[in-house]
């Protein structure tokens, strides 16, 4: 496994080293440069090359030192803990987002179904904050502005969206968007994706 791999065995990487406390996050499946250090760290810990890429002998030294990953530790419900959800997202469909704590709840009539992390834009291209619905959906685009892939985009306000953000999964809050709103988890964001549709209430807010 090496940078820029993204697969089910690089979620498994990720939860073994966040069992040893190796790497600080919920496990994404994408191998960036948080992964690369935490795999470096543990290459340290057993006195193996520092490389940063998890070879046949690495993995078997993994293996060894940890457990099996359960369902939970490789999918937990978020990393980011949710906060109370604003009145606005209480009824009906909504992606309730929240500055705050750094989550989107995708809710149905005040109750959470599922939960993830996200990131928002940087000050000089802020999220925009208020009620929105979404206009449109694309599993496959590509912004027109910024030339960057945004899988599974939910668009809310103008160019702003909901999307999976592979910079998110790789360097997490060290970066930040173009004003959407980035997901790092690619497994939930596709099976909400399925779920959310054009019409859907979206609140963001503080």
């Amino acid at each position: 496994m090496d940078d820029g791999d993204e697969n089910e065995q690089v979620r498994e990487l990720q939860a073994r080293l966040r069992q040893l406390d190796l790497f600080d996050r919920a496990p994404t499946g994408f191998y960036g440069s948080i992964t690369a250090k935490a795999v470096g760290r543990f290459q340290d810990r057993r006195g193996l090359p520092r490389t940063g890429v998890v070879d046949e002998a690495t993995w078997r030294r993994l293996l060894a030192v940890t457990k099996k990953p359960t369902a939970a530790e490789l999918k937990p419900a978020t990393t980011n803990e949710l906060d109370e959800p604003d009145p606005r997202c209480k009824q009906g469909r909504v992606l309730c987002i929240s500055k705050e704590s750094r989550t989107l709840a995708w809710m149905i009539d005040g109750r959470v179904v599922s939960s993830m992390d996200v990131r928002f834009g940087s000050e000089n291209t802020p999220t925009r904050e208020g009620v929105f619905s979404v206009g449109w959906k694309a599993k496959d685009w590509t912004s027109t502005i910024y030339h960057t892939p945004m899988p599974y985009a939910m668009f809310f306000s103008g160019g702003q969206a909901v999307h999976y953000s592979a910079d998110f999964a790789a360097r997490g809050y060290a970066g930040a968007s173009h004003g959407c709103v980035n997901v790092r988890d690619k497994a939930k964001l596709s099976a909400l994706f399925d779920q959310v549709r054009v019409g859907d209430k979206v609140v963001v807010h503080w």
